[in-house]
């Protein structure tokens, strides 16, 4: 029986068990091709209700703030429960035992403005904190810790990864999508195929994997193999990572310049059969599954950037958990701020312009720096005021101030609400407002707060920032789609 046969028949009689387990070029993908459908709205409408969902987001003040981006986790778990040994075995190579855990994570997001997308792919056995949770066996409330980070799944389901990955990113998750591996190979097989290139053969009998060098095009099983491929050098998960990222990257390539998602007559059948292989966060509905298509329409390979949380230790042993990975903490810092702030990670540093206006001092400009503005007074017009006289100092303002929450007395001294992590942006703002209190918010994110007193007096001039800004240029170790995909 053909591969594809088999699987889609498997696929089948496995979907009342809705048992995921898979990577998550397959989450990419399906959404790439919905993007391309101008009938994506009435498939949708048809599959919506098909689709598994999770309960994943949770609320809570001590969440990341909206940064206005669309942010998603995507995880591919290690589930096989209703697949034979013998196609796990002969057609998939994915022998061995789940272990109900996260296999990989990624973090995806789309700028606010539409216009790039951003790819970080999180190291399975990242040593991190996991916050307190119930857990998900026994019910029983468990302490915060630390941990390998693709264990919070089993230890506390969606959420708790979810809430793991903000606390330990600094990002705000948005929604959550959920990949099944058979609905990978399925899509790939009625896309055609996907190209991919390597300048050395790729070999890894754990996988099945047998690349030669050069450009293949490989079908769903392939293309498999070639995601999930461990053994083929000593570079292990990272390899395998870089490898999802030259996938996706290539896929990108390959959709926007035409090739098989523009054959009306695929996608209808393909975006059925993905849609129906991956949970999602039950605030991801019709609705905002078509945005997230729309959104991804205009992103192509040379827009996207790719990126891996650099490493301090590859092999960092912890009694109970055996080898982890250690994040290095400066490098992932400027990273995720780089994220949070919506700025590019590839690309050459920005070079400064003369001022209209005579700029904050420090180290990040102020158009990079997010601010929303509080009247703290209850004076009418206090909050406007300020949110105008920061958007003249450069600052990229909300445009919406508010009224401070509470029934306090009236603020006097101004104040400056932020997150420790954005300690380089907080020093622009405290110089353009030198009389303001700094007041650390954890998790506030990347949207500073201006709380208005009745002693405000306005911004004072600032010496310009220093050229190449640290953390306004490239990201060390970024990639952009076009430089990872096969040549043109």
């Amino acid at each position: 029986m053909p591969v594809q046969r088999q699987l889609v028949r498997l696929s089948k009689s496995s979907r009342t068990r809705r048992r995921r387990w898979g990577l998550w070029t397959a989450g990419a993908l399906s959404f790439s091709v919905l993007a391309a459908s101008c009938g994506g709205w009435a498939v949708l409408n048809g599959v919506g209700s098909s689709l598994g969902r999770v309960d994943a987001i949770g609320g809570g003040p001590d969440r990341p703030a909206d940064d206005g981006a669309s942010t998603f986790l995507v995880v591919g778990t290690d589930e096989r429960d209703g697949i034979p040994e013998a196609t796990l075995k002969n057609v998939l190579h994915a022998g061995g035992e789940s272990c109900h855990c996260t296999d990989t994570m990624m973090v995806v997001q789309l700028s606010a403005d539409r216009g790039r997308a951003t790819v970080v792919s999180v190291p399975r056995d990242s040593y991190v904190d996991i916050p307190a949770h119930q857990d998900r066996i026994s019910g029983k409330q468990v302490a915060a810790s630390k941990g390998k980070i693709n264990a919070a799944y089993g230890m506390g389901g969606a959420p708790l990864a979810v809430r793991t990955v903000e606390q330990n990113t600094g990002l705000r998750i948005d929604h959550y999508i959920e990949v099944n591996f058979l609905g990978f190979v399925s899509t790939v097989d009625a896309l055609g195929g996907v190209q991919v290139c390597s300048p050395k053969p790729l070999k890894d009998d754990y996988s099945g994997l047998d690349l030669p060098a050069g450009t293949s095009r490989l079908d769903g099983a392939g293309a498999l193999r070639y995601v999930r491929a461990r053994h083929v050098d000593g570079s292990s998960d990272l390899g395998r990572m870089h490898r999802q990222q030259k996938f996706l990257a290539q896929l990108l390539h390959q959709a926007s310049s035409g090739g098989t998602l523009l054959n009306p007559a695929k996608l209808t059948g393909v975006m059925d059969t993905v849609l129906r292989s991956v949970k999602v966060d039950k605030g991801l509905g019709n609705a905002e599954l078509l945005d997230f298509a729309t959104r991804l329409k205009d992103v192509s390979a040379s827009n996207a950037d790719f990126a891996t949380v650099p490493l301090s230790s590859v092999d960092h042993p912890v009694q109970g958990w055996g080898s982890t990975v250690l994040w290095d903490e400066k490098g992932a810092k400027a990273l995720f701020e780089a994220v949070r702030a919506g700025r590019p990670l590839t690309g050459p540093a920005p070079t400064a312009a003369a001022p209209t206006t005579a700029p904050a001092a420090g180290t990040v400009p102020p158009e990079q720096i997010r601010v929303q503005v509080l009247n703290g007074t209850g004076v009418q017009g206090l909050g406007t005021r300020v949110d105008e006289d920061l958007r003249k100092a450069g600052f990229a303002t909300t445009g919406t101030p508010s009224n401070a929450p509470g029934n306090g007395p009236a603020a006097t001294r101004t104040v400056i609400r932020y997150d420790p992590h954005w300690d380089e942006s907080v020093k622009a703002l405290a110089a353009a407002l030198p009389d303001a209190e700094l007041v650390k918010v954890p998790n506030l994110g990347a949207t500073l707060q201006v709380v208005a007193g009745s002693e405000y007096k306005g911004p004072a001039a600032a010496t310009a920032p220093e050229p190449a800004a640290a953390g306004s240029g490239p990201v060390a170790g970024a990639e952009s789609g076009s430089e990872i995909s096969c040549p043109a």
